[in-house]
Parts: C-alpha cells; structure tokens; sequence
C-alpha cells in the first residue's frame, strides 16, 4: 500500500510513525514534510495549497490512500478534489470541514441539534458588534469567524479589551477570516480537548487531552498553536466522555447528515466542563497539535485501518484500544514565538534524546541548512514520553529535553502540572 499524508508539522510526524506500524504500507509519502519525517518516509516537495498538483502526485504514484494534516486544506475541499480523480482521502468534504472554517456555522448548527455551548451571536457591521458587546458586558469572548491559523481568539477581560479586539478583527487583521465575527460569552471551568473518528454515520471515542496554549510557565503570556499536551485529560471520566458522545458527538453528526454534508473524519471537540457538564467551545475538523503526539501513542489498534474503515464509511463501533498509560508532550519553541520566532539556531542532541525509554523526539519546525539541523519554524520540536502517571510521564520527558542543546529555544517547565496536581 502506498499512502500520502500532508502537511510538515509535529502532527505529521506523529501520524507518519504511527502509519509506518502498519505492515501493508510499503512506501510512505509526506508533503512536504520536515527533516525529521525525512528519516522515516520519502519527502514530496508539494505546495499542499495546490490541489492539482497534489491530485497529479497521487495519480502518477499510484498513492491508495491520503491523510490530510492541517485545516486549511481541508476547508479548500481537498478531500473532494482528490475524489474527483478516483483517490481516497481521509478528512471531511469542503461542506463538512465548515464546522472548523466558519464559527457561525458551527453555532448554528449547535442551535438546531440542541448542542450545549455558549450563549453567542454574530455580526457583519462593526456597530452591531460592538453594541453586542457593550449590552452583555465583560469578560467576553470575541473570535474571528474563519480561520486565523489559531490566532483569532480573544478572551477580553475588561470591556475596553473586548472593543481593542473587535477593532483589531474589523480593521483587517484577520484577513478574510474576520469578515464576521462571533461574540461569546466567557465559559468556566476546565478546558478539555476531545477526539472522535467519524464515518458520517458512526462515531467512536478516539480518546481525550489536555494542552497548555500560554507561553510561559503559570499559564501566563500570549496565546500559541500549544506549548505542549498530555492524554489522558482526568476531568474526561467514563462518564463525561459518554456524555460528550451523546450531548455533543453524535448529535453534531445526526446535525450534519440533515445539512447534507455527512462527516467523516476526526471530529475535535474543545470543551468546557463547568457545573453544568461539557459545553462545546469549537469544532476542530482534523487531528489537533500538538495533541495528537500525545493521543497517537495511547492507541493499541492499527491506526491506518481504522482511518481507512472511516474513509470508507464502515467504522466498527467497537471501542478503540487505548493504553491505559499517559504520555505527555513538551514543545520546544524558538525565541521569539508566537510574535517573532527566530530562525536558524542550531539544534544537536535529538539522538541522545530519542534514546531515553519511553521517549519520541518529533520535529515541528526544522530544516537542514549546510548539513546543519536548525530551527525554521515558531514550534521547532516536540519531546514526547510515555509513563505510567502523568508524574512519570513528565520526569521522563524533561529528563530528554534536557539532553537536547538549543540555545535558541525555550520551553515551559510546567507541562502537566494540572494533571499531576490531582494526585
């Protein structure tokens, strides 16, 4: 079998290890790729944006099956123009992907299948925006409404807050993820992220984590893609998970058949869990990173079938096998991140640190440059351990950090810290 999996992050990385377990994959792709993947599978120097050109790649190698990494492509319909030449792709349809490319959409939807979420409303006109605004007062949650590469999310706390962020979606700094907005009221308690495989008709639970989206230690600084995660998330009880399946989950798919636009794919769920049980906070529409480096090691079953029997619409409602173990991953992060990081640092150690048991050294941002590996992206290389607590988990990941020599990154040294405070 040969399969194609797009995108150059730590997610992909992840996905092409787990893929590689596969016996019946005999070549593996990634577009484009890192260094990092480099070593495990052939890199294709595509423009992941062009569609043509991925449908080309595809045809010409004879690839069997694509697994689609970022949003962005998926929101474009690439799932749909790879089907239109006869390749078979794992992610939602451009119709379905709209639960992650519009918040608007996905509100409304939450209103007609009764999905618990917060109070909420959206706006075109400035004016009517900020009205909203000064009628329902602060704290409040202020989102552009397309995709702003995890960056058009504002929790303002003060009423002076919430207007600065609405000026900043309506004077363009957004781009065309801002042509609308979405105004929420600020939701309490603890943040979970959930994961659920969908065949459009059937779900199955893949698993929960928790990430740490602050820069710095305390949970304090900007917000960032996630500066590391740990699976499982403990507020994700056996009895909240089946509560997500039933309030949230299956009612979203039932919700998303009626529109015409069945899901398929993995249905990321980021949740508030407060007094009341789950409400949703957005709908994510492909794996999350850097959760799935944390999600990905806990699977037991052989995750390309169970990718595949999604793709093809027979996804057995038997639960997936996850180990009991946490695994817990720190991001290591260049200077500067998330407003300017800086690139090019030199990075060495990756094997002393990959060495360690229980551990996985997976690349985010790198590139060679003069036989050099440096740093090339804001989230340069993800340090993941397996343990059989979160305490463990995290002893052991620190311990492989600290074999990695890159003056020019910077890390927190908190990842976990909820899940161990818990006991």
């Amino acid at each position: 079998m040969k399969v194609l999996i797009l995108g150059s992050g730590g997610r992909e990385h992840a996905l092409a290890l787990a893929v590689k377990r596969n016996p019946e994959v005999e070549t593996l792709y990634v577009a484009p790729g890192n260094p990092g993947i480099g070593e495990i599978a052939t890199l294709a120097p595509l423009d992941i944006a062009d569609h043509a050109a991925v449908a080309a790649f595809a045809r010409t190698q004879g690839i069997d099956f694509v697994i689609v990494g970022p949003e962005a492509p998926l929101v474009a319909g690439i799932v749909d123009d790879l089907a239109r030449v006869g390749v078979k792709a794992f992610g939602p349809s451009r119709a379905a992907a709209q639960l992650e490319g519009s918040k608007g959409y996905t509100k409304q939807l939450c209103a007609e299948a009764n999905i618990p979420t917060a109070r909420w409303g959206r706006f075109r006109m400035y004016e009517a925006a900020l009205a909203y605004v000064r009628a329902n007062g602060a704290p409040i949650v202020v989102k552009a409404d397309g995709l702003a590469a995890g960056k058009g999310v504002i929790v303002a706390e003060t009423l002076a807050e919430a207007e600065a962020a609405l000026k900043r979606v309506f004077d363009g700094e957004f781009g065309a993820a801002g042509s609308s907005v979405v105004i929420e009221e600020k939701l309490v308690g603890e943040e979970a992220s959930f994961f659920a495989l969908c065949d459009g008709e059937r779900a199955v639970a893949l698993g929960s984590a928790q990430d740490h989206k602050r820069a710095y230690d305390g949970d304090q600084g900007p917000n960032t893609g996630g500066m590391g995660a740990y699976s499982p998330a403990p507020v994700m009880t056996p009895e909240m998970e089946a509560r997500v399946m039933d309030e949230i989950v299956r009612p979203a798919l039932v919700g998303m058949a009626a529109r015409g636009a069945p899901f398929v794919g993995v249905l990321f769920a980021g949740l508030m869990i407060g007094p009341e049980g789950p409400k949703l906070i957005e709908f994510n529409t492909r794996f999350g990173d850097p959760e799935t480096q944390v999600l990905l090691p806990r699977i037991e079953d052989d995750l390309l079938e169970l990718l595949i029997a999604a793709a093809e619409g027979r996804l057995s409602e038997e639960p997936v096998k996850l180990s009991p173990e946490t695994a817990l991953t720190v991001v290591m992060a260049a200077k500067g991140y998330p407003e300017a990081p800086e690139k090019g640092s030199g990075i060495h150690g990756l094997d002393k640190a990959g060495a360690l048991a229980g551990v996985v050294v997976t690349h985010a941002g790198t590139a060679k440059k003069g036989g050099r590996l440096v740093a090339s992206g804001g989230r340069v290389l993800n340090v993941t351990a397996v343990g059989t607590s979160a305490a463990e988990a995290q002893k052991r990941a620190y311990e492989a950090v600290k074999q990695i020599e890159a003056p020019g990154l910077f890390y927190r040294r908190d990842i976990g810290w909820r899940a161990i405070a818990r006991g």
